[in-house]
Parts: C-alpha cells; structure tokens; sequence
C-alpha cells in the first residue's frame, strides 16, 4: 500500500523540481522530504532519485509514480471537497495568495469579516505576484490567489481554472510635486512622452502592459528606474527620478506626489481564481465572497 504523504512529496518534488523547492512548498526541512523518498523508494522497490549535478532529477520510475501521484492527489483533492461541500460548513484552512497591493487593499477588511464570520475557518496568506500565484493555485500550493490583467491587455485563464471578478482598478499617473502637469485635473499619456519612467521589473507583466501601452499611443519608454514596489516606485517620483503609472488600491501617498488622472481611463481588473475542483467547497466561496465584500465599497 502507497503512503499518501510519501505520494504527496514525490508530486511537490516533480512540481517543483528539486528536494529544496519541494520542502518550502510542503512547509517542512529538506531532511524530512528525503527521508519521505527514501521510505518510498523502499516501498516500490525502486529508485525514484538520481543525481543531477548539485541537484536531482526523477528516474523513469519516478516520473511514472509521479504521474500516478498526481492524479491520486487530485481525486483526493476532489473527494475532499465534496466532502466539505455536502457537510456544508466554512471550516477547515484555506490559503489565499495576493500581489502587495490587492493584499494591502482587500486583506484586512475582508479577513476580519471572515474571523468574525466562520470562526473556525482559518485563511493563511501570501503575498505572491500575479503570475506567481497561478502556478501556486496551478501547483496546489495555495488554494485561492488573485490576479490582474489590464483593460487594453488581457491575461488567459489557465485551464483548470475557474475566476471570479472582484474589482475595477482605475490606475493615475504619479508626478513629483513639482512637475508642470501635477495642478492638471487630468492628461493625456502623450503628455508624458518625454518623461522617464520608473516601471516594474522587465518580465513581469505590469512591466510588459507599460510598455505596450505607451509604445500604442506613440511613445517609445525611456525607463530609468525599476522597482516591483509601489512605495519605492513613488519614493523614485517623490525625488524628482521619473513618473510612473499607479493604480488606486491600496496605493500609499506621500509626500511630495501628485497623482494625475488619465483621460484614457487606464484600469486594471482584479480577480479572484482557483482549482476548479476546489469551487465546491464552502470555504473557498466564503473566501470569495468575502474578497468582493470588501472590493464593493472601491469600485470605481
């Protein structure tokens, strides 16, 4: 008989792609995941590990077993969730991944709502980036994570999926006090063509939507700074270092920051997403509902 924790570890390991990245994710020391494949390994009768480098990769034995470990932990997944449905109560944990800023906007009000709630529902939480949080929800390493796309770039849903919109975001630009256009009540994004930018790290896709938004209305950026932070990105304007685009939620104010609106209406959408597996069970909808709670009263 297969130990269904061993199973649980050789699927984080092949999701993860190494014994370290397997541990932080199943919150336990690098020792207790090897010795869970050791005791595997003697269970099958097979090696599931080989060396690779400083690291490790999966035999054939074991990308096998972990193709069959998958699909158990899913169909666990699945019972446990109708299990929870049919018993009908919010109990139990759910883990709930959120960029800074939505966790920063949405976080506090609708977490204290859920503990005075369902006081036996207990909500870990993360803050995760967009994208990060999909392969979190992909993986099963959180239950729950909300995302964005922007109203000009859409992001695909995954499969698997399933999402659940929460908020429009209206996004303004950030200029230093000083700046000639700050006492304007709004402008237009060529008003800033020969600004520099401060934007968020290449690669991530506010950084990618920034660029091709300005690039559509004939503006090629000229970025000076990066910074996946909206509280360092407004220190950089606050400084006189550059503008930046800062949507609404959750944003800080500082001092020496004067925050124009864009005629184009730039907005982002936020969104709630999970396993579509996970969509029966009443703690995750308690989350949801929740989070739009506290996005109703911020909607533009």
């Amino acid at each position: 008989m297969l130990n269904l924790e061993r199973l649980r570890t050789l699927d984080a390991v092949a999701r993860h792609g190494s014994v370290s990245g397997a541990a932080d994710g199943l919150h336990v020391t690098t020792s207790a995941v090897s010795q869970q494949l050791s005791k595997l390994e003697r269970e099958v009768g097979q090696q599931l590990l080989a060396k690779n480098g400083r690291g490790v990769r999966l035999t054939d034995a074991g990308l096998l077993l972990a193709e069959h470990a998958a699909r158990i932990l899913s169909q666990v997944q699945m019972a446990q969730a109708d299990i929870e449905a049919q018993r009908g109560q919010v109990v139990g944990e759910v883990r709930v991944a959120a960029f800074p800023s939505a966790a920063r906007g949405l976080f506090p009000a609708a977490l204290a709502s859920l503990r005075e709630g369902h006081p036996e529902l207990r909500v870990r939480t993360t803050e995760l980036e967009p994208e990060q949080g999909v392969r979190a929800v992909l993986r099963g390493d959180a239950d729950l994570a909300l995302v964005l796309d922007w109203s000009n770039k859409r992001a695909p849903v995954p499969g698997g999926l399933e999402r659940a919109h929460l908020l429009d975001d209206s996004a303004d630009v950030a200029l230093p006090a000083g700046h000639p256009l700050a006492g304007r009540a709004a402008a237009d994004l060529v008003d800033f063509a020969d600004e520099e930018w401060v934007s968020w790290p290449e690669g991530e896709f506010c950084h990618d939507w920034l660029m091709f938004t300005l690039r559509s209305q004939g503006i090629e950026p000229r970025i000076g700074h990066l910074a996946g932070e909206h509280h360092t990105q407004l220190a950089l304007v606050a400084a006189g270092l550059g503008v930046c685009v800062t949507p609404r939620l959750g944003r800080p104010v500082p001092d020496g920051v004067v925050f124009v609106p864009v005629r184009q209406q730039v907005r982002r959408h936020i969104y709630a997403t999970w396993r579509a597996d996970a969509g029966r069970r009443p703690s995750v909808r308690a989350v949801v509902g929740a989070l739009r709670a506290a996005a109703e009263p911020l909607a533009d």
